[in-house]
């Protein structure tokens, strides 16, 4: 009679596969913790959610990080989990570093554009002969013509003089040239209170009626069109000199005129 054949013993390691599986995750996870280390709280939160959606690493899933391997797969994922990690930081940086080139290059042409202004403006002064009552200054975003109000202006007051109305009429010809371009008035006083007076009540007051006075010489008798023309009053409170003295209070006397370039938004 044949032997009776010994049934087969029970398998009772099968809790390793389990457990190696757990320890991949938990390796994949510190890793992760590791690398972002270095790198602010949002753009962990970005990368997290990111493996959350992606991967499932943090919902409990067994989707790849790439297509066709799992994470159950262990150590072969951890140089794809770098390299995914690496090139997200160089796409952020990237990013930022086309943004930044971007805006540089647009603030160069900006100031080429103002200096190629101010050129022209200038020369445009010496053949008129005007150049010392016009100071002329190239920015980034304008070309601003500072007028000395004494030069515009009596003492409290926003009527032009004659000689005022001639220097307009030479300015007029500059803004002429550039009839697309946003023109800014703008008043400054100096420091020195109004008293008793019915019409100017402060120097914001006053300094506001002088830009609408230039503003409206230029409109009015020179022919400019408003449609590019704005007018402000700022009285006291953006000085370029010392009011203590009468020297600083003079130069804080000025009515500016700004002529934005074609690339500017015309805000500074």
């Amino acid at each position: 009679m044949a032997k009776k054949r010994e049934e087969e013993s029970v398998k009772t390691d099968g809790w390793k596969d389990t457990f190696s599986d757990l320890m991949n995750l938990l390796l994949c996870f510190f890793v992760l913790l590791f690398a972002s280390s270095s790198v602010d709280a949002e753009k962990f939160q970005q990368i997290a959610q990111s493996f959350a959606n992606s991967f499932s690493i943090l919902s409990g899933g067994q989707t790849g990080i790439g297509e066709g391997v799992l994470i159950a797969s262990g150590a072969s994922q951890l140089t794809e989990l770098s390299e995914f990690y690496t090139e997200l930081g160089k796409n952020e940086e990237g990013e930022a570093d086309r943004i930044t080139y971007a805006k540089l290059e647009l603030e160069k042409e900006q100031l080429k554009e103002s200096t190629e202004m101010s050129e022209d403006i200038n020369q445009y002064l010496r053949d008129t002969g005007i150049s010392d009552s016009v100071e002329v200054q190239a920015t980034t975003h304008y070309v601003q013509l500072t007028l000395k109000g004494s030069l515009l202006f009596d003492s409290a007051k926003a009527e032009l003089k004659p000689e005022a109305k001639e220097l307009l009429e030479q300015v007029a010809g500059i803004l002429a040239q550039y009839p697309d371009n946003i023109i800014q008035i703008l008043g400054h006083t100096d420091n020195v209170p109004i008293v008793n007076d019915p019409l100017f009540t402060s120097n914001a007051v006053l300094s506001t009626y002088r830009a609408l006075s230039v503003y409206e010489f230029l409109v009015d008798e020179c022919g400019l069109s408003p449609n590019n023309l704005m007018h402000s009053g700022f009285g006291e409170y953006k000085p370029v000199a010392d009011n203590s003295t009468a020297e600083g209070r003079a130069q804080n006397r000025r009515v500016e005129i700004k002529i934005y370039n074609s690339l500017s938004d015309y805000y500074e």
